[in-house]
């Protein structure tokens, strides 16, 4: 596995562990444990150092959180593309071959699309993350090309309280300063991170999915409404909002347009077809598990 310390990869090791799985970690910077690999990104992989798994798991890659200055898009495009260029270049050449490459996408392949509902045959949108994405899946055909099983994992807003977009929406709401963001009628495609694991562990087994596969509940909502429940989940008020310009000033024209006041209405198609069970179809049961 990749991006193992971050709120998905953390989760997902747990699990898998749980399940009698023996999780190893590529990790940037020195090896301190026998079931880690140390490398680099921006830099080829000795295929021998992937050799002989049933699966590999790629999730790192740069956070899209933040101001998009020019070396910030330059790091998040070059860490998903060469990075999963790569580790799917390394494991065409090893001499057993994972059963699966799971490898992360994101839903921002959509781009901004309205009210349209999207599915996983629906044609990539416009802007930066969705230029991203392509390049992204494209790099990891590689390994497809090769004969390894590989699905595109497109993840939608995760629900995590140990980080994410989550974590850093608590506080104000817990102080009566949250609310919709711009109009607050763009549509978002949320995950509970228990769904993200079920779903992963899913797409291992399950032979069916390869190629993009929709991480979102089945359910999406309009920021509005999220906002909503999420300030009566955590028993305050929501009556404040973000004008969108005010978005544009904190974030930059670029990143606010495009991750909060953009609009996916995104479906699981792929994964409910597969026989994909959901816990947390529903927002407030999913919040409600989340923050008590």
């Amino acid at each position: 596995m990749t991006g193992v310390s971050g709120p998905i990869g953390s989760a997902l090791r747990t699990y898998l562990e749980s399940q009698g799985a023996r999780v190893i970690r590529l990790l940037r910077g020195p090896v301190r444990e026998a079931e880690q690999i140390s490398w680099d990104p921006l830099q080829p992989l000795a295929p021998a150092l992937v050799s002989g798994f049933d699966a590999v798991i790629h999730l790192a890659g740069e956070t899209v959180a933040g101001r998009w200055s020019e070396p910030k898009r330059k790091s998040i495009r070059e860490s998903r593309v060469q990075g999963t260029t790569h580790l799917a270049a390394a494991l065409a050449q090893t001499q057993t071959r994972p059963r699966v490459f799971i490898c992360a996408s994101a839903i921002g392949y959509y781009g901004n699309r309205g009210d349209e509902v999207l599915t996983e045959t629906s044609a990539a949108g416009k802007g930066f993350l969705a230029e991203v994405c392509l390049e992204w899946e494209a790099a990891s055909r590689i390994a497809a090309d090769a004969g390894i099983r590989t699905a595109n994992l497109r993840f939608g807003l995760v629900l995590s309280p140990r980080g994410g977009a989550l974590a850093r929406m608590i506080l104000p709401f817990k102080l009566g300063l949250g609310g919709k963001i711009g109009d607050g009628q763009q549509w978002w495609s949320w995950v509970h991170v228990e769904d993200i694991v079920g779903a992963v562990h899913h797409a291992l087994q399950n032979t069916s999915l390869s190629g993009p596969v929709n991480m979102v509940a089945p359910n999406p909502v309009r920021c509005d409404e999220f906002t909503q429940v999420l300030a009566s989940v955590l028993h305050r008020p929501a009556f404040l909002s973000v004008p969108a310009f005010a978005v544009r000033l904190a974030l930059g024209k670029m990143a606010a347009t495009e991750l909060l006041l953009s609009s996916a209405r995104v479906q699981p198609a792929r994964l409910e077809s597969a026989g994909y069970a959901f816990r947390f179809p529903e927002l407030r049961g999913a919040l409600e598990d989340l923050l008590g």
